[in-house]
């Protein structure tokens, strides 16, 4: 394998799955044709996450009331060593979450030391550093990004760095160019259902929902899942995003404002998901214009997509502006500006994008 790898792939796919699976290969004393042993002592701690020469890094939410750089980065770690002891009681994990993460500079550093330090137990050390878009945050806080460049380059003998990426259009050039890349692409509905019945437990008529919605991602199909009587998160971030939708095809501005009064005027930086799904109803929206079925969602949605369609006389060919203006905000989360202000924004460009689309002619119209 090269000294750094690339994994990208949709939300959700398995990719750090896949990047502890090829740590634990090359962490094995005895590998088999098909993959590690899975009973070498090299393997039995890397499958619990405690060898000492696996080094997974992942976003954390900022420790809070930390002073000096020495203090963060051992705040860092202290977050690290929680969370991968959450990760042991609870492997399998559905995408989304509920507040700001980042991969931050103190964690780069960090990182980069003990890279620089000799293996514990064999010749190699392996670090997986997931979700590496949020090495960079925002185009002005890319030092995170920047430490990690000379170790990617020239990384020390024995040492094997994988990243994994959902928008690796969103790595810097200089840390693409120095990863040899490897795309995982959707398992198949049958796969993930057969996953949710077997492996997670889950009732038929509750896996088939939640396949449906997975997009061939088993962590996506996991936050579908009911949380007891209460709807999984992924269920209620796109709940949200259709109700922003909805807001932004009403006539008038109180549903509008409203619903950008909802949001805190903190935290933007958490508005990734939700994006995301306005984002797929936006192309759910382009479907039903287009005439073709809405594939992955309750009747409910199918008829809300397909009245706003017919009503509004919205024509597909608008759509992709209308994407582009959700792209245009969630640079703007990036940076960190004022939720209420970004969505309220965004509403009234949709709106905007929206209307054109019903006062355009259609191609193919008379005159």
């Amino acid at each position: 394998l090269p000294a750094a790898l690339l994994i990208h792939g949709a939300r959700g796919i398995g990719k750090q799955h896949l990047a502890l699976w090829v740590g634990r290969l090359l962490l094995c004393t005895a590998p088999q044709d098909d993959g590690p042993c899975e009973k070498c002592r090299s393997c039995l701690l890397a499958g619990k996450l405690e060898h000492p020469d696996l080094h997974w890094y992942f976003p954390l939410p900022r420790p809070k009331k930390v002073g000096t750089a020495e203090k963060l980065e051992q705040a860092l770690e202290e977050a690290r060593a929680e969370a991968l002891a959450d990760r042991r009681r609870q492997p399998l994990r559905p995408i989304g979450e509920s507040e700001a993460r980042s991969l931050y500079l103190a964690a780069a550093r960090n990182l980069r030391k003990r890279a620089q330090r000799r293996p514990s137990m064999g010749p190699r050390q392996i670090f997986i550093i997931a979700e590496a878009e949020a090495l960079a945050p925002h185009a002005s806080s890319s030092e995170a990004a920047n430490a990690l460049l000379k170790l990617l380059e020239e990384p020390p003998e024995g040492t094997t760095l994988i990243l994994t990426s959902a928008e690796p259009g969103r790595l810097l050039p200089t840390i693409r160019s120095r990863t040899t890349q490897l795309h995982v692409p959707p398992l198949s509905h049958r796969e993930v259902l057969d996953f949710l019945k077997t492996e997670a437990g889950v009732d038929e008529e509750e896996a088939i929902r939640a396949a449906g919605h997975s997009k061939g991602a088993i962590g996506r199909a996991l936050g579908f899942l009911k949380d007891g009587e209460r709807p999984g998160l992924m269920a209620q971030t796109r709940s949200d995003a259709l109700a922003l939708l909805g807001a932004a095809l009403s006539a008038k501005p109180g549903p509008r404002i409203r619903a950008s009064l909802e949001f805190k005027s903190v935290g933007a930086r958490g508005l990734g998901d939700l994006f995301d799904f306005l984002e797929e109803c936006l192309c759910d929206l382009a479907r039903a214009a287009s005439g073709l079925p809405v594939e992955g969602c309750t009747d409910e949605e199918a008829a809300f997509f397909g009245k706003a369609a017919s009503r509004r006389g919205i024509h597909p060919a608008a759509l992709p502006k209308a994407v582009a203006r959700v792209h245009q905000a969630r640079l703007m989360a990036a940076g960190n500006v004022n939720p209420q202000l970004i969505i309220f924004g965004l509403l009234h460009d949709l709106q905007a994008e929206l209307d054109a689309s019903e006062s355009s002619p259609h191609p193919g119209d008379a005159g």
